[in-house]
């Protein structure tokens, strides 16, 4: 039925990628203050935000731990060339936890933890609908306990935003 709109963080600068919490008390999101891209959290009330990652290199929010207490994100800060990797930051703040994946750019967790599905690599042209060449993007499940990858059955489609809803995983794609 909708409702009156009210800003949630306000400023001149970028903010972007909007995710909100699985309880949905949070919103978490990428912003660009300062020059750089961080990661952010939020009440989902509005109010002021709070800075979760310092890193000088690009951060940027993905998605959350399914008990709300960590934010999911992607970053180059330890990539000896190009690729993101995943890492989760504690809500209150404190340093990043690696996931123990070699690569990632968007992810979502299983309901109980234990699995992510993901997208290890980027496309640098991600609107290139029906494109099949090396760039094309796929879902694999990854068991977080053992680092172990399961692909999500594909033909060269461009598979992307998995998105983990009780126990299957929704992706967009170009099939």
């Amino acid at each position: 039925h909708g409702g009156e709109a009210h800003r949630i963080v306000s400023g001149l600068h970028q903010a972007s990628l909007p995710i909100f919490s699985p309880d949905g008390s949070q919103i978490a999101y990428t912003g660009v203050y300062d020059g750089n891209a961080d990661v952010y959290v939020v009440s989902a009330g509005g109010g002021e935000p709070r800075r979760l990652t310092y890193h000088p290199g690009p951060d940027t929010a993905v998605g959350w731990s399914p008990d709300g207490k960590r934010i999911l994100f992607r970053s180059a800060r330890t990539s000896y060339s190009d690729p993101d990797q995943l890492y989760t930051i504690s809500t209150a703040g404190g340093e990043p936890a690696e996931l123990p994946l070699v690569m990632g750019e968007t992810g979502s967790y299983s309901p109980d933890g234990s699995h992510l599905a993901y997208v290890p690599d980027f496309q640098w042209e991600p609107f290139w609908k029906g494109y099949r060449g090396g760039q094309t993007t796929y879902v694999l499940i990854a068991n977080l306990a053992d680092s172990s990858t399961v692909a999500v059955p594909r033909s060269g489609s461009n598979d992307n935003l998995p998105m983990w809803v009780g126990e299957r995983v929704y992706f967009t794609s170009d099939r």
